[in-house]
């Protein structure tokens, strides 16, 4: 890796600190306009609770990449000192503007269901049309199909997946954030490893961004993710999974393509599990319950906060598993 450490370290800290800074003013914004999460039903909080994870998070996210676009566009010397990674801009500037506009709608798809509690269809037809604008502009995922019908239904179908996977996950202080930045640091360590440099600045930032937050919402919660914030998570690590070529010319491991899967194994197991149950209960898929594997480890004796964290741990050791092999 010839690539210089001090950027990796820049893009993690620079989403991190951004985030830490965008949450006390998202937070004043959502108490101000009534954005909170009240007290109820399946509810472990006893007073509203702001949801403005998910406006922080996308702020750490997009405003360094925005400065980087800039700097790499009119500053002569970042070009020339960052040439691989001004590369990377240029060559999926599209593909960049799609999952920062796939970013900023899932956000708001997410706040318009955390204030108005959407129907299944609407939120859905709204998935589904962000999660085709992505594929439309080439982030793709082909499975060795040369089939661009079945490149793009399989690429829709993912994203919609895993938005869903990380929506269901947020049901405990810190279970969706810390899910996200293990996620994102292990694709982050895949594609800097395989000089995928601009990959792994976007994993890096998703990591920061998601760090910056993780405080204020484990284990005692000022913060939530919301909706907004959740459908945001999912949508990243769906996006971060396709972006990196693993399997390459150089590097012929066709079984590689199952990292993906492995890295996000937890989420996407405790999502089959829910909705495999509540169809045989012959319950709505989408309608939320206390079966998801943190209320299974909470009623088999542990407590909220390490039942989180056996989760984490699950997480990270099949993921690094799955880099490993």
């Amino acid at each position: 890796m010839n690539f210089p450490f001090n950027v990796f370290l820049a893009a993690f800290a620079s989403a991190w600190i951004t985030t830490i800074a965008a949450l006390p003013l998202w937070r004043r914004w959502c108490l101000r306009t009534g954005l909170v999460d009240d007290p109820g039903h399946r509810k472990i909080h006893d007073s509203p609770i702001p949801l403005a994870g998910g406006f922080a998070v996308l702020t750490g996210i997009l405003l360094p990449l925005l400065i980087a676009g800039l700097a790499l566009s009119f500053l002569p010397f970042a070009q020339t000192k960052f040439g691989a990674l001004s590369y990377g801009f240029d060559k999926r500037a599209w593909q960049l503007a799609a999952i920062g506009g796939g970013a900023i709608g899932m956000t708001l798809l997410g706040w318009l269901d955390d204030r108005h509690e959407l129907k299944a269809g609407p939120k859905f037809a709204g998935q589904l049309a962000i999660a085709a604008l992505v594929a439309w502009s080439g982030v793709r995922i082909t499975l060795f199909v040369p089939n661009e019908l079945f490149s793009y239904a399989i690429t829709i179908l993912w994203i919609l997946t895993l938005v869903n996977a990380f929506n269901f996950m947020d049901n405990m202080n810190g279970l969706c954030a810390g899910l996200g930045i293990i996620g994102a640091w292990l694709f982050a360590i895949s594609a800097a490893t395989a000089g995928q440099y601009l990959v792994a600045l976007i994993a890096l930032l998703t990591a920061g961004a998601l760090l910056g937050f993780l405080p204020y919402n484990f284990p005692n919660a000022r913060a939530f993710l919301g909706d907004a914030g959740s459908h945001l998570v999912g949508f990243l690590l769906a996006v971060l999974a396709i972006l990196p070529h693993f399997y390459t010319p150089e590097s012929p491991r066709r079984f590689a393509v199952v990292t993906p899967l492995l890295v996000l194994a937890v989420p996407l197991g405790d999502l089959a599990w829910v909705v495999l149950l509540r169809t045989r209960l012959r319950q709505p898929f989408w309608i939320g319950d206390t079966n998801h594997l943190s209320h299974r480890l909470v009623r088999a004796g542990l407590s909220k906060r390490k039942a989180v964290l056996v989760i984490w741990a699950l997480a990270a050791a099949i993921g690094s598993i799955a880099l490993i092999w």
